[in-house]
């Protein structure tokens, strides 16, 4: 029986299904080659008209994303909120967990903040380290007061106790150490809670200068502004340049999965570095400390307490970070490989809204339906799609050889037309990467533009061995209660 960790292994039957789903469509794909080829045929080409029309589905979306992106960069948000009356009230908190982070890395992401066109007194800045990490973050800490002292409303510095009952180390109960320890200084600066706006970024998290103009115009201008959160766009670009291929096919995936996300709101949670109101925290008790998928777990927590009036509002504005980096290639391929199968761990998210749901009726049926259903056809397609349309939709074919009926003899034709179209993607995705590229640094040749073309080659490749197998890893350990940890992606410090 699987051992009960933080929440974990309370509702097994439910940490079960999504392992269960794709082992059995893999066992089923591979026994139907070889004693039911006509079905696994017309599933294949069922499946793949599926997934070439979800590829052209894709492509719109993103293409208006990247409208709205190029067309909310233009514009001085700084200067329209001035014509706002009570703009002034609105404070900001940044949050920046470490762990083991170099001082470079911190330090980039303070003074872009230092250098936002924002007001810096309307901003407080907390730093939140570890006690499994005190002298180097010490450092960190003494660096830092002697360089941004007086630049912002408040700049503090917290360190994360070890061993804290109900907890799990990582950064989800780094936050809410974070959370309490900001609570009383807001409380004794006499703040209201509904005007202040809350940033989670990772310690390497540059944002745009304009991110906390637009998000402020956001939250004075929206409908019911306290019942939203508000995702940016993540560029994992600050060192796209030296990053391995893997690395920057993987990342620039990622980018563009969000960006069809951001166009339709009925599907959006929360990813990565986003904003949301103090109000919001304080009201669901603050970041669960005991769970890998903090981002996203924080929109639930949300949606469910209150009863599904939750919502994500798309900012459309970029925030840039660092790709994975190890010390070599195998480094770099083996972190890769790890930060996958963590952002894959939302799977944990299922059992909570299984749960949660069935403890409050009051949520309407279609919240609940729409999120469990976008939920699980996510995380299915994540581990099925690249392994069915790349490895096993090859296999009743080469099972069938000569002895092929006319359907099977006649579906390659299709599937090529089909895959033609799907191809449209790939060529999509490497002329849009070159839109997000950040000037190439003089020490990078000129040819290292065609490497940047030629790369997109791999894409079928990463697509299995960085997209579907984490995914694998992540649902089969689930399914078993062999339960993961947060593990810190690595990266390496600024040059």
């Amino acid at each position: 029986m699987a051992k009960q960790v933080g929440q974990y292994g309370k509702h097994r039957f439910w940490e079960m299904v999504p392992g269960i789903l794709a082992w059995t469509t893999f066992i089923l794909a591979f026994w139907s080659s070889f004693f039911a080829p006509t079905f696994a045929v017309i599933f294949i080409i069922v499946f793949d008209l599926y997934w070439t029309l979800r590829v052209v589905y894709f492509l719109i979306h993103v293409s208006a994303a990247y409208y709205h992106y190029r067309k909310a960069i233009k514009v001085d948000w700084f200067k329209k909120i001035k014509s706002i009356a009570g703009w002034e009230r609105i404070y900001h908190v940044v949050m920046l967990p470490t762990y083991k982070e170099d001082i470079s890395i911190v330090r980039a992401t303070i003074k872009a903040l230092q250098k936002s066109d924002y007001r810096s007194d309307r901003m407080m800045v907390i730093v939140g380290g570890e006690e499994g990490d005190k002298e180097n973050f010490g450092k960190i800490e003494k660096v830092l007061k002697e360089e941004f002292a007086n630049v912002f409303a408040k700049l503090m510095f917290t360190v994360h106790p070890r061993g804290l009952t109900g907890e799990i180390p990582g950064k989800g109960s780094n936050m809410k150490w974070m959370e309490t320890q900001i609570q009383p200084v807001i409380d004794k600066m006499k703040i209201p809670y509904e005007d202040i706006l809350v940033t989670a970024f990772d310690a390497d998290t540059i944002g745009h200068p304009q991110y906390f103009g637009r998000l402020s115009y956001m939250f004075l201008t929206v409908h019911n502004p306290l019942r939203a959160s508000y995702q940016p766009l993540t560029l994992y670009s600050n060192n796209i340049w030296q990053a391995s291929i893997p690395v920057r096919i993987t990342m620039f995936g990622n980018t563009f999965w969000l960006l069809g996300e951001l166009v339709r709101p009925e599907r959006m949670w929360t990813f990565s570095s986003h904003s949301m109101p103090w109000q919001m925290l304080v009201d669901v008790g603050f970041h669960e400390p005991d769970l890998v998928s903090e981002d996203s777990r924080i929109f639930l927590q949300a949606l469910i307490h209150y009863h599904g009036d939750y919502r994500v509002e798309a900012m459309f504005m970029p925030v840039h970070l660092d790709a994975v980096e190890g010390k070599n290639f195998l480094g770099s391929m083996k972190a890769l490989y790890k930060q996958q199968r963590r952002w894959a761990w939302g799977v944990e998210h299922l059992p909570y809204m299984m749960e949660k749901f069935k403890e409050h009726p009051e949520i309407p049926g279609r919240t609940r339906r729409k999120f469990i259903f976008n939920h699980l056809e996510g995380m299915y397609t994540w581990t099925t799609a690249p392994i069915l349309i790349f490895v096993l939709g090859y296999l009743p074919f080469l099972v069938a050889g000569d002895s092929a009926s006319a359907l099977i003899s006649n579906a390659p034709f299709s599937l090529e037309r089909m895959m033609q179209v799907a191809t449209l993607g790939v060529f999509a995705s490497g002329f849009m990467s070159f839109l997000f590229l950040p000037p190439r640094p003089e020490k990078f040749p000129w040819w290292n533009w065609i490497v940047l073309v030629l790369q997109w080659v791999l894409l079928p490749v990463t697509f299995v061995v960085f997209g579907a197998f984490p995914a694998i890893d992540a649902q089969t350990r689930f399914m078993f209660g062999n339960y993961l940890g947060f593990n810190v992606t690595e990266k390496q410090k600024k040059k």
